[in-house]
């Protein structure tokens, strides 16, 4: 395979013998470095040419220094305010004035006159306003943006002219300027000789210039396309048919370059991969059989793909030359950053300004950001603190103390975050002393990541000392956001050794035989036609400005241009819908479908190795045995038991390993929570009344100081809690509502007086002793009824559960099939029944009950234990002869915990 700068340096080299005086002038600074490569080739002797990128071109000509474009938006905020009586503040100007410059660069770029543009367009606003009858009702946002797109050429003039003064400029003006001041150049340039080669697609200033300098007769023009696109109707052609039939340079002379590569056989495979993880490990699955990289490009379409790309390399490729900048966004550093300003954006939003408090969950992710967690001790101990504190926000000094221990360097940067700072300028000095700090830290990499930070706020500093428009950090961060968006860290490396790795624009002028390309979707390739502008469509094509019309010519070239010379072509695409863009291949990849017959087309998708799922299984060794012997003395409640059926595996990581979960800030009243407030207030108003019968009056009492209670209780339970708002309030008040219901539904009991109610018991803790035969000591069981009573002579054992239960959960109709139907509420309330006659021996003549009050199903009233299938002849008592019959199950559970030949089994079919 000849390359395009082969071609052309051949071509080049038959009438030029001498470079002392030649510029080259090239697309881009890449393509400079393959053709000094190129030359080195083909000459052994003698001077290279100059060579320019086009960018460096128009810079020589106008003579005019391109400006960064932070230092763009706050010279046009200078000029804005000075031209506004009520300007908008410095983030609400940015939001709109970053397109503002994208369009003034535009208009300059293609010559426009933007006088014209801006009556135009101010025109279109109030015909748009004019009714004959007079109707048209002028809202104030209608009448604001009228006003700004009448002021826009007034923001422009202003502007330019100052950009002028300061001999700095963005993109456009340089093109504008330097048509202006080509005449000149070219007059004191009479003895150069340009060679403009590889270019496409052009905007006006660029074709005034290239025309204005090919008709001295002193340059000449290289264009690469192929003539399967020039002598057709193809996208792909579009610009250079256009210039060969207007530019009067090409009355006289012939078009240079026209290649007929793209017809010639290839290897064209074209892979719809399920989501873009897998085309990516597909791409590694191609270059892990390649040896040889040195003609091999993997371009991405989309070059958000980079991140998963270079993680996902194979170990073969020892050399790589990446193009595409590397996402600031994406870096860590990005998101520590993040982090600290989130610290005052939700103290301010909070309202914690004034006591100096910070959000504990802003706190955390700050200390435990991979950058700061690496320079403290005992950041686990201090969240493990706060946690056990149900700390909400956090001083100042609780964070002295925790870092009291620390170097002192760390200790002042670490503190700074956390005091009130004077001003935004300081804040960034804040910034600057974490960055130094990290750098001594971290390794070569992310020394360049912090590097880039460091300039970008040292440059920041200087803009607000100079300006001072940052007037809050919510200013600054939101800046800040948009800048990292845009931003990217560019990689150092020999470009031409190994695999080539670049974004689509990066391939101009350059050809390799093996052509690896990712991402190739509609909506990607061509990227969707959103217009991102002030100007419209209609006026865009009005004034000679591109529109997604000629943006698709562009790509459409790019792509065709790359596969021109390549023998080995991998086109992927993404077959999922899950995103905009995604399960359509590309427009262009259908073109090339139907022009050529050789395409090979595949889908590929994730291999998937079925594996069989291995349950989590624990023997019973020696160790575990002496702990159970000691549970056996501890005694086993019922929840206990019932986890133990649920999940064998669980029951022994908390009662054998005795793990006890995470303590979390609890930040929402967490529903166990809500149910021990309920719990503790229904107890605390019961206790006076034990052993007494209970009136109606003295419900009436409780109610009176119900609520106080339930306000005491979540005062203990809910430490440092606010009950007072959100969510929160609202749960307070389903907690109240739960204790007036049920108090409610006492009262109607006790509102006949025929009813005889007596307060046996509340939260009484129950216990009682068991043999069984083959575990050689007894077992204890225990349990804590919340409540026993007696009702016109029937005892009742009463478990409390906030949460919803059925009578349907506490139908008992087999006992050996309690475990098989997980019917794990009714385990609990038969062994408070069991509990109950053991320790109080009681006296089986008289009606024993046992059953749930459930605060979500109150209406059904107590729920009992029921041991009949006939819905209209329930058995709801409690005989002795259905307790050890009961029992005598429950030993048969208590017994497998103690097999040593049954280990603990994680369940099959385990819901959560």
């Amino acid at each position: 395979m000849q390359s395009f700068i082969s071609e052309t340096l051949d071509d080049i080299l038959q009438t030029t013998k001498s470079f002392e005086n030649v510029i080259f002038i090239l697309p881009s600074q890449r393509a400079k470095v393959f053709v000094k490569q190129e030359f080195k080739d083909k000459i052994s002797i003698g001077f290279l040419p100059e060579m320019l990128n086009i960018e460096q071109f128009i810079q020589r000509i106008s003579g005019v220094q391109k400006a960064e474009s932070i230092q763009l938006l706050f010279h046009f905020y200078g000029i804005y305010k000075s031209i506004e009586k009520n300007p908008d503040s410095f983030d609400v100007f940015s939001s709109w004035a970053i397109t503002v410059l994208q369009d003034f660069n535009e208009i300059d770029q293609h010559l426009v006159n933007t006088k014209d543009i801006f009556i135009y367009l101010r025109d279109i606003e109030r015909l748009r306003k004019w009714s004959v009858k007079g109707t048209f009702k002028e809202t104030e946002l209608i009448k604001d943006h009228n006003s700004f797109l009448e002021k826009l050429n007034n923001y422009y003039d202003a502007f330019y002219q100052f950009l002028l003064n300061k001999n700095i400029g963005y993109q456009g003006l340089m093109y504008k300027e330097a048509s202006k001041k080509v005449d000149i150049f070219l007059d004191e340039n009479t003895n150069k000789k340009f060679f403009f080669i590889g270019f496409n697609a052009l905007n006006n200033a660029e074709e005034l210039l290239f025309q204005k300098t090919l008709e001295r007769g002193n340059a000449e023009i290289y264009w690469d396309v192929d003539e399967a696109f020039y002598n057709s109707n193809h996208q792909a052609g579009k610009f250079i048919r256009r210039y060969k039939s207007e530019w009067k340079y090409y009355e006289k002379h012939q078009l240079k370059s026209l290649s007929n590569t793209f017809t010639q056989p290839k290897k064209i495979e074209v892979i719809g991969a399920a989501k873009n993880t897998t085309q990516i490990k597909y791409i590694g699955e191609v270059l892990e059989k390649s040896t040889n990289f040195k003609n091999t490009a993997l371009v991405l379409a989309d070059e958000t793909l980079l991140p998963i790309t270079l993680n996902s390399l194979p170990n073969n490729i020892n050399a790589i030359n990446i193009t595409m900048g590397y996402p600031l966004k994406d870096v860590p550093t990005t998101s520590l950053l993040f982090a600290v300003f989130q610290l005052y954006i939700s103290q301010e939003k909070l309202q914690k300004n004034i006591v100096n408090e910070f959000y504990y969950k802003d706190v955390i992710r700050f200390l435990k950001h991979q950058n700061i967690y690496g320079l403290l001790d005992n950041i686990d101990v201090f969240t493990t603190q706060i946690a056990k504190e149900n700390q909400m926000f956090i001083s100042e000094g609780l964070i002295q103390e925790f870092i009291k221990e620390e170097k002192e360097e760390i200790k002042t940067v670490i503190l700074n975050f956390f005091k009130p700072f004077s001003s935004v300028a300081v804040f960034i000095d804040y910034i600057l002393d974490l960055i130094n700090l990290l750098k001594e830290e971290v390794n070569t990499l992310e020394k360049e990541y912090l590097f880039r930070f460091y300039t970008a706020f040292t440059q920041l500093k200087t803009l607000q000392n100079e300006f001072e428009y940052f007037t809050d950090l919510k200013t600054l961060a939101q800046f800040f956001r948009q800048l990292i968006g845009s931003e990217s860290l560019s990689f150092q490396g020999e470009p031409l050794k190994g695999l080539q790795l670049m974004g689509m624009l990066e391939t101009r002028v350059l050809d390799f035989e093996n052509i690896i390309l990712a991402s190739a979707n509609e909506g990607v390739l061509p990227a969707s036609s959103q217009l991102n502008s002030f100007i419209p469509f209609d006026v865009k094509v009005e004034f000679g400005l591109p529109t997604y019309r000629e943006k698709d010519a562009i790509f459409s070239y790019h792509f065709f241009r790359l596969l021109q010379r390549a023998k080995n072509v991998y086109i992927l695409y993404n077959t999922e819908h899950d995103v905009f863009g995604s399960g359509e291949k590309s427009r262009f990849v259908t073109q090339l479908e139907m022009m050529r017959t050789d395409i090979v087309q595949k889908l590929v998708s994730p291999k998937i190795v079925s594996q069989k799922v291995e349950l989590k299984e624990i023997e019973k060794n020696d160790l575990v045995f002496d702990r159970l012997k000691e549970l056996a003395k501890q005694g086993f409640s019922p929840s206990s038991l019932t986890n133990y059926l649920h999940n064998p595996v669980s029951f022994y990581k908390q009662k054998i390993l005795r793990i006890k979960e995470f303590d979390d800030v609890e930040e929402t009243v967490a529903y166990n929570t809500l149910g021990t407030v309920v719990h503790e207030t229904l107890d605390e108003l019961y206790k006076p009344f034990m052993g007494k019968f209970l009136k109606f009056d003295d419900v009436v009492t409780m109610e009176k100081s119900a609520k106080d209670l339930v306000v005491k209780h979540f005062k203990i339970y809910f430490k440092n809690g606010d009950i007072s708002t959100g969510k929160n309030r609202l749960i307070f008040e389903v907690a109240n509502r739960f204790v007036v219901n049920f108090l409610a539904s006492e009262k109607r009991i006790l509102k006949d007086e025929n009813n005889q109610l007596k307060i046996i018991a509340t939260e009484e803790n129950l216990s009682a002793e068991i043999e069984i035969n083959g575990i050689d000591f007894s077992i204890k069981l225990h349990g804590n009824v919340d409540r026993v009573d007696e009702l016109n002579g029937e005892i009742r054992i009463i478990d409390y559960k906030s949460g919803m239960v059925k009578s349907s959960e506490l139908k008992v109709l087999d006992f050996e099939e309690l475990r098989a139907k997980e019917q794990y509420k009714a385990i609990q309330v038969l062994l408070y029944g069991y509990l109950f006659t053991k320790s109080k021996k009681f006296d089986f003549s008289k009606n024993l009950k046992a059953g749930i009050y459930s605060f979500k199903n109150l209406n059904s009233g107590f729920l009992t234990i029921n041991f009949s299938s006939n819905y209209r002849n329930p058995d709801t008592n409690i005989t002795e002869e259905k307790l050890d019959e009961f029992i005598e199950q429950l030993k048969s559970y208590i017994l497998e915990i103690y097999n040593p030949e049954v280990d603990f089994i994680e369940p099959a079919d385990l819901k959560y």
